[in-house]
């Protein structure tokens, strides 16, 4: 098959860019700390309770993202992302029915959490397909910064939405929107033609041995390497961003939603960041870099959070850091997957992987209760500093991949 030259780069970028604004509407997942208070004052749910259906969200989202993965590779991407967006709409327009706790946990967390599995896991493979592999790290880290996005604009519309039509008819509004703007998306994704060849790699590249299997991943050390340091990082990021305009609030009262949007901000930019520095130093000492300055940054957040002095500037800058390196996980580790285990099985390899991520959203749910019980985050910001550090300390267990022979 021939293409006039710009035909194949054009495309990619097209697939880019529909994955990135897909993200956008999935992203909703990172302004839950925005519904709270409205839950609370609505519903009068208890302290303990309301993180639940964000973080059963997550591990359905985590989940989800191998059973995707697989339909992604077997059916393609249009139809597994449409899919995703009929799902997510769906439970958000269930939940716009119901102040009942378990309905929300059936359409935030089940539903809504399918929803972002079938949808997310569609968004990078296609785009990855058509590029070089000097570019994976930035086109992984573009397509997924739309999800750390997402806040730049939900905080605040959210905020405007609860005042003026209150949480459910917010929840109605937002999930018809999503439904909507997924599915018309979904149908630019696509996958290079057979036999299509992306570039040659760059001299300092060193591409997958072969394209192994989800069976054959599991068997292999660096899979649960990976897999423990991606726990630790998403987990400390989770558990910030799940309740940061709680956070803010102390120091920024009713401005709190500005901590979540500037958030969000660092999110996506780690995202593109950590992707370019990637392809530039390496995997492993982006994502070494990364864990120890979010180390340090739970550390100087103790403080922080719990200054009255009117320190906003301070803690907008430490929100938006911890966004930053949390958000470069993101983009870090679907490029681990390509490099170390192929384009072959990327959706369900890289959805095997993302169960780390699901099992580091528990720690939003642990870090909820031990500020119900004890007033403050001071014990929840050690533990993710000590998960940080030997996560870093495990990065240098990971093998670069072997090159072709």
């Amino acid at each position: 098959m021939t293409d006039t030259p710009n035909t194949p780069a054009n495309r990619g970028w097209i697939v880019t860019f529909a994955g990135l604004g897909i993200n956008l509407a999935l992203g909703v997942l990172y302004a839950w700390s925005m519904f709270k208070d409205a839950i609370t004052k609505e519903f009068g749910w208890s302290g303990s309770q309301l993180n639940d259906p964000y973080t059963v969200c997550c591990l359905v989202f985590a989940v989800a993202m191998v059973f995707a993965g697989r339909c992604q590779d077997k059916l393609g991407p249009r139809v597994t992302a449409t899919l995703g967006g009929v799902l997510i709409g769906a439970g958000m327009i269930l939940i716009s029915t119901t102040n009942s706790y378990a309905m929300w946990m059936l359409g935030f967390g089940v539903l809504g959490g399918l929803g972002m599995g079938f949808g997310y896991s569609s968004a990078t493979p296609p785009a990855l397909k058509w590029f070089p592999p000097a570019k994976t790290g930035l086109i992984a880290g573009l397509v997924v910064a739309g999800f750390g996005l997402a806040p730049v604009y939900l905080a605040p519309l959210s905020k405007w939405l609860v005042a003026n039509y209150q949480l459910q008819k917010s929840m109605l509004i937002l999930g018809s929107a999503f439904l909507v703007a997924i599915v018309a998306l979904s149908q630019l994704l696509k996958n290079p033609p057979a036999g299509y060849v992306a570039g040659s790699a760059s001299a300092g590249s060193k591409p997958a041995a072969t394209g192994l299997a989800p069976a054959e991943i599991i068997r292999t050390p660096s899979f649960w390497i990976l897999w423990l340091i991606y726990f630790a990082g998403a987990g400390a990021g989770l558990m910030v961003i799940s309740s940061i305009s709680g956070m803010a609030k102390t120091t920024m009262k009713e401005s709190a939603f500005i901590a979540v949007a500037v958030m969000a901000i660092g999110n996506a930019a780690g995202r593109i960041a950590a992707g370019l520095l990637s392809d530039k130093i390496g995997r492993r000492w982006t994502l070494l870099l990364v864990l120890v300055f979010q180390a340090v940054l739970m550390f100087a957040a103790i403080p922080v959070t719990k200054s009255t002095d009117g320190a906003k500037y301070v803690i907008v800058l430490v929100a938006t850091l911890i966004g930053f390196n949390y958000g470069a996980n993101l983009s870090l580790f679907p490029s681990f997957a390509k490099d170390l285990w192929g384009l072959k099985n990327f959706g369900m390899n890289y959805g095997i992987l993302f169960t780390a991520w699901g099992a580091g959203s528990l720690l939003s749910s642990v870090a909820q209760r031990l500020k119900a019980s004890s007033g403050n985050f001071d014990s929840s910001f050690q533990t993710a500093a000590a998960l940080l550090i030997a996560g870093a300390a495990l990065t240098f267990l990971i093998k670069p991949p072997q090159k072709q022979s």
